[in-house]
C-alpha cells in the first residue's frame, strides 16, 4: 500500500548549511497494516508524512501509495491524489471555526473530492447528534472525531495521522486510538507518527526514525 525508497529530504539551517532530517530512509506498509513512527520532536517525522501524502514533493526517491507513483506529479494531480486517495488527522485538528461539525466534514468537497457522506462519516465516529455544533460547543476529543471523520469523507484509502492524541488527555486519547483500530480491523491503512508510546502500543508494527532512517523499534 506504501512505498518508499531512499527518501532525502534536507531543509536550510538558517546559517548557509543544510539539515538533513530524511537520509536514504526506506518505507513499506502492506494494506491493511496500523503502523506507527515512533522519534523524538524534530526528526522529520511529519516531514516523512508530509511527503507519503503528496504535501511536500521537495525530496529525493521514490513514492508509491494505493498505486499511485507520487515522483514528478503535478500540483493538479498531487491535489487529486491528496482529495480521493488518503486522509490526515493531525494534533491540532484544524477545524473551520465558522462551520458546524457536519460543514466541516465535508469541507473535502470544496476542494474537489467526490462522492463522499459527510453524515455518514460523522456517525462512524459517533458525532452524528452533533453535526449542527459548532467546534467551540465540542470538547477536545470530539472535535479530534470531527477530524477523523473528515478524513474519512472521501473513503480514503491510507489515513495519515500527525500525533493525533497530543492535545488529548489520557482518557480521550485513549477512545481515539480506540477509534483508529476499529477503523483498521474495517481494513484501512493507518500510518500513524507519534512521540507516544500509547499509540504505539496499538500500532501492528512500530518504526523509530534515527538519524534520517527508520529502523525496527
Amino acid at each position: 500500500m506504501i512505498s518508499a525508497r531512499g527518501l532525502r529530504r534536507s531543509f536550510s539551517d538558517g546559517e548557509g548549511g543544510a539539515l538533513t532530517v530524511l537520509d536514504s530512509a526506506d518505507l513499506e506498509v502492506a494494506a491493511g497494516e496500523l503502523v506507527a513512527v515512533m522519534g523524538r520532536s524534530g526528526s522529520g517525522k511529519s516531514t516523512l508524512l508530509h511527503i507519503l501524502g503528496g504535501l511536500d514533493s521537495q525530496y529525493q526517491g521514490d513514492v508509491n501509495v494505493a498505486g499511485v507513483s507520487l515522483r514528478g506529479l503535478s500540483d493538479t494531480a498531487l491535489s487529486r491524489f491528496r482529495n480521493g486517495t488518503v486522509g490526515f488527522v493531525f494534533q491540532s485538528f484544524h477545524l473551520v471555526p465558522g462551520l458546524n461539525a457536519l460543514e466541516n466534514v465535508a469541507l473535502p468537497s470544496f476542494f474537489g473530492a467526490s462522492g463522499g457522506d459527510a453524515r455518514a462519516a460523522l456517525e462512524r465516529v459517533g458525532l452524528s447528534h452533533k453535526a449542527s455544533r459548532q467546534p467551540s460547543q465540542l470538547s477536545g476529543g470530539e472535535r479530534q472525531r470531527v477530524a477523523i471523520a473528515r478524513a474519512l469523507y472521501a473513503r480514503p484509502k491510507v489515513l495519515f495521522c500527525d500525533e493525533p492524541t497530543g492535545n488529548l488527555d489520557a482518557a480521550t486519547g485513549a477512545e481515539i486510538i480506540a477509534l483508529f483500530e476499529s477503523l483498521n480491523a474495517e481494513g484501512l491503512t493507518v500510518l500513524a507518527v507519534t512521540h507516544e508510546e500509547r499509540v504505539s502500543r496499538a500500532a501492528k508494527r512500530v518504526l523509530r526514525l534515527e538519524s534520517g532512517k527508520l529502523v525496527p523499534a
